[in-house]
């Protein structure tokens, strides 16, 4: 059995134990998550038959679980205007989140007999975030800054001559090639 199942503005073909990449969700990793757009249903043969929403099934339901929050590869948006010397280059990579499905429900009853909830987890209601927002989070912003470098008084009262290799920034002396009183 599979389903066609709608969520951040994009279609998915899923069934039970498939793994999809899909825009950012609330819900932390290991949580359960109840998609609840499905537009179709559809079983494998045996008898069972196909179900088309309009927009969607009634009583349909996708449970999944959040593997992970990730990012996708950076897409490069290039502008060009001719003749004029414009030209802008830019990045952006898509808050994206891998969910697990694990069940297809139907009037909340399993469609398909050997799948399993594992757990006794309740499902979250799906919230979808913008993108914007769950890009710069505090938790984000704190683990990417740098380490904080103690830097030592010079013992003498020359500036330094020499750049060290690990030094990111050369060190310059106070005096300028323009000071005229050298």
């Amino acid at each position: 059995m599979y389903a066609i199942v709608e969520t951040g503005g994009k279609q998915y073909r899923v069934k039970p134990g498939d793994t999809i990449a899909v825009e950012r969700l609330s819900g932390e990793p290991g949580d359960v998550l109840d998609l609840g757009r499905v537009l179709l249903l559809a079983g494998n043969g045996g008898g069972a038959s196909t179900r088309v929403g309009s927009p969607g099934v009634e009583g349909a339901v996708v449970r999944a679980e959040v593997v992970e929050h990730a990012r996708g590869e950076k897409i490069i948006v290039f502008r060009y205007k001719s003749k004029v010397r414009y030209r802008r280059k830019t990045g952006h990579r898509q808050a994206l989140t891998r969910v697990r499905i694990t069940d297809i429900l139907v009037d909340g009853a399993s469609a398909s007999p050997a799948a399993q909830v594992s757990g006794t987890t309740q499902p979250v209601a799906v919230e979808e975030t913008p993108a914007v927002a769950a890009e710069t989070t505090p938790t984000e912003a704190s683990s990417t800054a740098l380490p904080e470098v103690e830097e030592e008084a010079p013992t003498s009262a020359e500036p330094p001559t020499s750049v060290v290799a690990d030094d990111p920034i050369p060190q310059v002396p106070e005096k300028t090639l323009f000071d005229d009183t050298a």
